[in-house]
C-alpha cells in the first residue's frame, strides 16, 4: 500500500517556474503521465510527464543520462508509444520512476541544466490515448447518478434491487476510447417515442455527457484468479477524466434486458494526462459511509483500510 512521501511534501518548488503557479493544474507533487510527440514532427510517440505549462521527455532526459538505476526499468519502459509497458511493471517501479521525476524537476534538480533538450511546451505537443486498452468497464458507481438515470427510464422505481449489493458495470467497446479534443459525431440509431407504434431510424436527439472518473489497471491476475480487496490498488496506476457521452433516447429503447449498448458505444474520451494513484496520496479519507437502513458491502467488498482510507477527495468540474 502507498504512503506519503518526500514528493507529496506541499514546499516542494520546481525550477520550472510555471509548475509554482497556485493556480496550475501540474506541480511538481501531480506529475501526470502521457503520451505525445511534437506538433508535426516525424517521431514517435513517447511517455512524459506534465510539469507546468511543459511535458518533461522521459527518453530525452534518459539520453542525456539523468536517471539513477533505480528506475531503469521504468524510463526503459517510458521509451513505447504507451504506457502499457509502464503500467505491466507494478507499483514498486511506479514509485521509483516518481521518485526520480520529482528529485529530476525540483529546485536545484539535475535536469536544469538540460532545459532546452527534455522539456516541450504542452501548446507544441500532440496528445494521444494515454494507453492501449483492450478492454475496459464502465461502473455505474454514484448512487446519486444511478438514481437520475433510473428516474428517465423508471420514475417509480429508478433503482434496481440489485443495485446497492454489487458493483454494477457494463462494457463498453476499447476501439471507440478517444483522446480529449477529438471531435465527436453524432450517433444514428433507434428511438422509439412512448406514444408510438413502431421505432424509427434516426440521429440522437438527447446526446448526453457525463464527467466521470476512469482507473487504469496494471498488472493483471490469471484468468479465473481473484485479487483479494486489500490487494487491488496495486493493480490500479492511475485515475484520468472520462465524458462517457450518451444517446439517451437510443439508450431508452434499447437497455432492456441487457442494458446499453449502441447508445454508449459511438464514443469514450479520456483525458490524455493519468494521474498516478501515488500522488493522491494526501487525499485519502474515509469511504463514504451508507444511511441507517443500507446494506452493507459482503466481506469479500469490505475491509478496513476501505472504510477508512479507501476514499479519495476528488472535485471535479464540467462546463
Amino acid at each position: 500500500m502507498s504512503q506519503l512521501n518526500e514528493t507529496h511534501q506541499p514546499q516542494l518548488k520546481s525550477w520550472v517556474d510555471s509548475a509554482n503557479n497556485p493556480s496550475g493544474d501540474f506541480p511538481i507533487q501531480n506529475l501526470p503521465l502521457g503520451v505525445f510527440r511534437r506538433q508535426a514532427a516525424d517521431e514517435a510517440p513517447r511517455v512524459g510527464a506534465a510539469i507546468g505549462d511543459q511535458i518533461f521527455d522521459i527518453t530525452a532526459a534518459a539520453q542525456a543520462d539523468l536517471f539513477q538505476d533505480s528506475a531503469a526499468a521504468a524510463v526503459q519502459a517510458c521509451r513505447f508509444s504507451s504506457l502499457n509497458a509502464l503500467m505491466s511493471l507494478g507499483r514498486p517501479q511506479w514509485k521509483a520512476l516518481r521518485s526520480e521525476l520529482s528529485r529530476l524537476l525540483r529546485d536545484g534538480g539535475p535536469a536544469a541544466a538540460h532545459a532546452s533538450r527534455v522539456l516541450v511546451p504542452q501548446e507544441a505537443a500532440e496528445m494521444g490515448l494515454p494507453a492501449n486498452s483492450g478492454d475496459y468497464t464502465d461502473f455505474y458507481a454514484s448512487v446519486h447518478h444511478a438514481t437520475n438515470v433510473g428516474s428517465m427510464f423508471r420514475p417509480d422505481n429508478p433503482l434496481l434491487p440489485n443495485y446497492k449489493h454489487i458493483p454494477v458495470g457494463y462494457h463498453g467497446r476499447a476501439s471507440s476510447l478517444v483522446a480529449s479534443g477529438t471531435p465527436v459525431k453524432r450517433p444514428q440509431g433507434q428511438t422509439k417515442a412512448d406514444d408510438a407504434e413502431a421505432p424509427v431510424y434516426g440521429p440522437s436527439k438527447l446526446l448526453d455527457y457525463e464527467l466521470e472518473v476512469g482507473f487504469y489497471v496494471g498488472p493483471g491476475n490469471d484468468l479465473g484468479a481473484p485479487i483479494p480487496i486489500d490487494r487491488a490498488q496495486d493493480h490500479i496506476f492511475g485515475l484520468c477524466l472520462v465524458n462517457d457521452w450518451s444517446a439517451r433516447d437510443i439508450q431508452k429503447w434499447e437497455y432492456q434486458p441487457l442494458g446499453p449498448f449502441l447508445a454508449k458505444s459511438f464514443a469514450t474520451t479520456v483525458s490524455p494526462w493519468v494521474v498516478t494513484l501515488d500522488a493522491l496520496e494526501p487525499y485519502r479519507m474515509e469511504a463514504l459511509k451508507r444511511p441507517a437502513g443500507d446494506p452493507q458491502p459482503l466481506p469479500h467488498l469490505d475491509s478496513p483500510f476501505e472504510r477508512n482510507k479507501g476514499g479519495i477527495g476528488l472535485t471535479v468540474e464540467a462546463y
